[in-house]
């Protein structure tokens, strides 16, 4: 059985992903694709992850886990979300590491489903806004607290990128970056969903029009409709001309607010962000969607 594991970031994609994955329902059933709710295995992963505490599971611990996730047969395909997966945000930075428990957390999701073929999905984030939001949402008493000794300007995704694939070799790990995902909301639909680029879905919009005017999502999906984009990159294009032209500010305009740091600060996180997405798209061994 294929099981897509979509672990976060935190705070990139507060379950519409998941949402829209499940408004096709008819089309991932054809398809043997299984996306129960979360309500059924987040809780359950978690804590059987954690009571192993790294030690084997029974024979049977998989198709116990099966039986109470899954309400039908086992599918090809079984698709579970969890933003929160790997922690959640008070303890992003335990030990000065960015998400120290990673390791424990995906070693024992493979040893749940040792035979299973895992996809892990994992959207990433400029420092510069993920910083603060995971900060507010942390309750932490301070950001030095919340940071827990680690300096901002060290945070690289790159370098967990590289520990996931130390720590699940046998597994496929797909990565983009949430700031484009307005372009390629419709192709992170398929590919977690393990469908083919040419299956019709429904939802492959459902985040533009949360952050586009009501006016320019209608004239958006008119000119979709009369002139139908012949490639990805062209509708990207498009999906990109109507947002410069129509996007919501308070949607897309956000404050930056880290206490200590200053607007250049700020601004070295950013460049510092983009030359990092720039070495997690040259491995190898990861496959990065870009818009």
């Amino acid at each position: 059985m294929e099981i897509a594991l979509h672990i976060g970031a935190n705070c990139t994609d507060e379950d519409r992903l998941l949402k829209s994955i499940l408004k096709n329902g008819d089309v991932l059933a054809q398809h043997g694709v299984a996306v129960p709710g979360p309500g059924k295995y987040r809780r359950l992963i978690r804590e059987t992850i954690q009571n192993l505490n790294g030690a084997a599971p029974a024979a049977n611990t998989r198709q116990i886990l099966l039986d109470a996730i899954l309400d039908a047969e086992t599918p090809q395909r079984l698709v579970m979300s969890n933003t929160n997966f790997i922690c959640i945000p008070n303890r992003i930075f335990d030990n000065e590491i960015l998400y120290s428990q990673m390791e424990f957390k995906l070693c024992g999701m493979l040893q749940l489903f040792p035979d299973d073929e895992i996809d892990i999905y994992l959207a990433v984030r400029d420092p510069a806004t993920f910083l603060p939001d995971t900060y507010r949402r942390s309750k932490a008493d301070s950001f030095a607290a919340f940071m827990q000794g680690r300096d901002p300007h060290d945070v690289m995704w790159s370098d967990l990128v590289r520990r996931i694939r130390a720590s699940a070799p046998q597994a496929t790990l797909t990565v983009w970056c949430n700031e484009d995902t307005p372009m390629i909301w419709a192709d992170l639909v398929r590919d977690i969903a393990g469908l083919e680029h040419d299956v019709k879905i429904t939802g492959g919009f459902d985040l533009l029009a949360s952050i586009m005017s009501h006016e320019g999502m209608s004239r958006f999906l008119a000119y979709m409709q009369a002139h139908p984009p012949k490639t990805d990159a062209h509708k990207r294009r498009v999906i990109a001309a109507f947002l410069d032209k129509y996007a919501l500010n308070e949607e897309v305009e956000e404050t930056i607010d880290l206490p200590g740091m200053t607007a250049e600060d700020i601004a070295d996180l950013s460049d510092a962000y983009e030359e990092d997405v720039a070495r997690i798209a040259q491995m190898t061994d990861v496959t990065f969607i870009m818009p």
